[in-house]
């Protein structure tokens, strides 16, 4: 599955066969213990398939697969949570 990143939601199959937007944010997660409260936050959104923070990279980069486009509320629950959170282009 080759990924591009672009301003529009790339279209792919996710690991579990299904069609997915794959979301890319830039935040400020960066412990272990913040990871619970994201988790909180992706269970608000049942258009979530699967979701991970890389936390070694510089941008702490959050990635989501989702069956919709969710990325205005994802930036808002993230942001409420009182994290960083913005799209990579």
């Amino acid at each position: 599955m080759s990924i591009y990143l672009s301003k529009e939601p790339v279209m792919a199959t996710s690991k579990y066969n299904e069609d997915a937007y794959i979301l890319i944010f830039k935040t400020n997660i960066e412990h272990k213990k913040d990871l619970k409260l994201v988790e909180l936050c992706m269970e608000e959104h049942g258009e979530v398939i699967d979701w991970h923070v890389d936390r070694e990279d510089i941008d702490k980069v959050l990635r989501i697969e989702s069956t919709n486009d969710i990325t205005k509320k994802i930036i808002k629950t993230i942001t409420q949570a009182g994290f960083f959170c913005e799209e990579l282009n």
